[in-house]
């Protein structure tokens, strides 16, 4: 069952290029471009890969370069990242590297752009870069765009960046949501946990939103877990291995490969853990297809979103696949 809201919003994917328990880190990139192609057959508006460095449960530490194998695998679906850190990097690269992509694959690629520094201090030293650089973002972001539209004060022209238009999108945590209304750029918002959070952030973004030459009024997207399946159970299910990532990270300090279900339900955890890995279970999209219609009919009519950005992470990737098909059927389904 699909309803009209649901049928005039846009749906897109961003696969974080997860490892598997026991599975090799190159399989996970394999089945990130898979998974493109997969979504581009769905109808899925974009696919965008994501940023990590030093994460052994990630594969994915150099988005542009797994954006050109995926727009590359793949023929009409916008591709993009969710995001680039720009913190992490100087923004002329950055631009050079989307205008090569917009050059390769023209009207196609989006550039998603986030805040966050390295995970760990290990991290960020490598990376030279320590949390106040977070701090710089909205000058960075600037200083990005500027080399779309020729102007620097160094007498240095981005190529072949400039001239071209790739849209730029703000990850919006914290200080986010403002940053991109006073840029006059679209708003990628999360998570679906946090309704009362994510509320407060789209209305300061809507209120403070100043048209640009990238918008000419505010566009948000949400983004967050949407698992689908047969039953509650099933569709439950395919939250658990992250979750219990999410909840070892919190006590370890890092984000291991993502485990079966089935071993991290009968994994013995102390009860912190266990207080972590229930609080992750808490709060995502699952169910069934009428449960999802339902809840998702709910929280657009909340937020007057634009665009549903799935985040969905499982171990079993037939699973995956086929939650991505029973979203699909709901928001196309004569597709």
């Amino acid at each position: 069952m699909s309803s009209t809201v649901i049928s005039h919003t846009r749906f897109s994917v961003l696969d974080r290029s997860r490892t598997r328990q026991g599975r090799p880190a190159a399989e996970a990139l394999r089945d990130t471009v898979a998974l493109a192609r997969e979504a581009e057959a769905l109808g899925y508006h974009r696919f965008w890969v994501s940023e990590h460095h030093g994460v052994p449960g990630v594969a994915g530490s150099a988005p542009t370069v797994l954006a050109a194998a995926v727009a590359a695998a793949t023929r009409t679906i916008r591709v993009g990242t969710g995001g680039v850190m720009l913190p992490n990097h100087r923004p002329l690269v950055v631009a050079e590297q989307f205008g090569v992509l917009e050059a390769l694959f023209p009207g196609r690629i989006d550039m998603g752009l986030g805040r966050s520094v390295g995970f760990t201090d290990g991290v960020r030293k490598a990376l030279g870069r320590d949390k106040e650089d977070a701090e710089d973002f909205a000058a960075q972001l600037g200083e990005l765009l500027g080399w779309f539209t020729g102007g620097s004060p160094t007498g240095v022209r981005a190529r072949p960046s400039e001239g071209l238009t790739v849209p730029p999108f703000v990850l919006a945590l914290g200080e986010g949501a403002r940053i991109a209304a006073r840029a006059g750029l679209p708003m990628v918002i999360g998570d679906l946990r946090d309704r009362e959070k994510m509320l407060r952030g789209i209305d300061r973004y809507r209120s403070l939103f100043r048209p640009s030459r990238w918008a000419s009024e505010p566009y948000v997207v949400i983004s967050g877990t949407v698992a689908v399946a047969g039953t509650e159970a099933e569709a439950r299910r395919l939250l658990v291995p992250e979750a219990w990532s999410l909840a070892y990270s919190r006590t370890h300090g890092t984000f291991p490969p993502l485990a079966p279900a089935e071993s991290v339900r009968t994994h013995a955890m102390t009860a912190r853990e266990r207080d972590l890995y229930k609080s992750a279970l808490a709060g995502h999209i699952a169910g069934t297809p009428d449960q999802v219609a339902h809840e998702l009919e709910t929280v657009l009519k909340e937020t007057g979103a634009d665009e549903v950005l799935v985040t969905t992470s499982t171990y079993d990737r037939t699973a995956l696949l086929d939650s991505c098909r029973r979203l699909a059927a709901l928001f196309a389904p004569g597709r």
